[in-house]
C-alpha cells in the first residue's frame, strides 16, 4: 500500500525516484475507495486450474477485487463443463460496454500454430482492442503475451526447436520499477513454451520496457512506460505441481519431454519440485494491483478517459531502452 506523506516533504522527489508510492495529505485525503474490478479471460483448457491460480495470486492483496470472466465464443471448450462455462463466464459481448480496473489474458497451448490460425485469433484481437480504451491495465501472460505484442507492436514470435520446460533464472533489469520493486536480482520464473520472442525486435518499440530477463529463457517480463500493458513470458501463476502434471501427462502419452530443467531435485521427477517462484509471483501481482489501486479513477466510466491522460503524461518521458 502506499504510504502518506505530509505534503511538499523533501522525501517525496527521492520515493519517486525509486518508484515508491507516495500520496500526499491534499491526494489522500480526496481518495474514494470502492472494490477494483478485474476481467479474466481464460484462454486455457483446464480452465478451473488457471481460475484457481491466478485467483490464488489476485487474493495476495490486502485489496477487495471483484473478477469477472470471460471466454471467447469462437472456440468450443471441451475439457470442462458446459455447465461452467454457462455459470460462471461470459462471452465477449456481455462486456463490450463495460470497463474495468485490470484485466488477465492467459496463455493457450496453441504456440506452434501461426496467430491467424488459431481459431479465436480475430475475436481475440477485438478484445484486445476493447482493452486499450476499456481498461486501465492489462496482463498478457505466456503466449496471451506473445499474441498482444505481435497484434499490437507486430513483434514475430520464434518457434523453438525444443520446448522451453522448466525453471529458469531471470535477471533484474529494472530495481526502481514499481511492479518489481522489492525482487531480488535474480529471481525464478516457470515457462513452458515452444515459442518466444527476440530482444532484438523489442528494441525497436522504446516505448516497451524489459523489467527482467532470463539468462537462457529470453525477456520474463516486460511493460509499457505508463503500465497500460504488461506481459509475463512465463507462468507466475504455476503452482508447485503444475510443471510436474504437465511432465508426467506427456510421459504416459509416451510423447517426447524432458525433464523440467531446475525443478525436480537431483533432476528426480519421482522428488517432490522446490517451490522456487511463489514469493516473487505474489509480489508482482500485490504491486500490480497496488498500482491500479493508485490510478484507477472511483468511477469506473471516467477509465477511458484517464487512459487517455496517462498515455499523454508518458509519452514525453521514454527512456532510452535497456536489457
Amino acid at each position: 500500500m502506499p504510504i502518506n506523506i505530509p505534503d511538499g516533504l523533501p522525501a517525496k522527489k527521492t520515493l519517486s525516484q525509486e518508484r515508491i508510492f507516495a500520496l500526499e495529505e491534499e491526494a489522500a485525503s480526496s481518495q474514494q475507495i470502492r472494490p477494483l474490478r478485474v476481467v479474466i479471460l481464460n484462454l486455457m483448457p483446464t480452465k478451473i486450474e488457471t481460475e484457481t491460480q491466478i485467483l490464488r495470486l489476485i487474493s495476495k492483496s490486502p485489496l477487495q477485487i471483484d473478477c469477472d470472466f470471460m471466454r471467447v465464443s469462437s472456440h468450443e471448450s471441451t475439457h470442462v463443463s458446459k455447465d461452467h462455462l454457462v455459470k460462471f463466464y461470459d462471452g465477449f459481448d456481455a462486456f463490450r460496454d463495460r470497463n474495468y480496473d485490470g484485466m488477465i489474458i492467459t496463455g493457450a497451448p496453441v504456440e506452434q500454430l501461426a496467430f491467424e490460425d488459431v481459431d479465436y485469433w480475430d475475436e481475440l484481437c477485438d478484445i484486445i482492442d476493447w482493452s486499450q480504451g476499456h481498461v486501465l491495465s492489462t496482463m498478457f501472460l505466456c503466449w496471451g503475451a506473445l499474441a498482444g505484442l505481435y497484434h499490437l507492436y507486430d513483434i514475430p514470435k520464434k518457434v523453438l526447436p525444443a520446448k522451453l520446460f522448466g525453471v529458469f533464472p531471470q535477471r533484474l533489469c529494472d530495481e526502481y520499477n514499481f511492479l518489481t520493486n522489492g525482487f531480488d536480482e535474480v529471481h525464478n520464473m516457470p515457462h513452458s513454451r515452444h515459442a518466444a520472442i527476440e530482444t532484438s525486435e523489442l528494441v525497436k518499440h522504446p516505448e516497451l520496457h524489459v523489467l527482467s530477463e532470463g539468462f537462457s529463457s529470453g525477456p520474463a517480463l516486460i511493460a509499457t512506460r505508463d503500465f497500460h500493458e504488461v506481459y509475463v513470458t512465463g507462468h507466475f501463476e504455476y503452482g508447485r505441481d503444475t510443471l510436474a502434471d504437465e511432465f508426467w501427462r506427456d510421459f504416459r502419452r509416451g510423447l517426447p519431454i524432458r525433464v523440467p530443467e531446475s525443478y525436480f531435485p537431483d533432476d528426480n521427477p519421482e522428488r517432490q519440485p522446490v517451490f522456487t517462484w511463489r514469493a516473487h509471483a505474489n509480489l508482482l501481482y500485490r504491486n500490480w494491483l497496488n498500482w491500479v489501486y493508485q490510478m484507477t479513477p472511483y468511477e469506473l466510466d471516467q477509465i477511458p478517459h484517464e487512459i487517455v491522460k496517462l498515455r499523454a503524461d508518458n509519452a514525453g518521458t521514454v527512456d532510452k531502452f535497456e536489457v
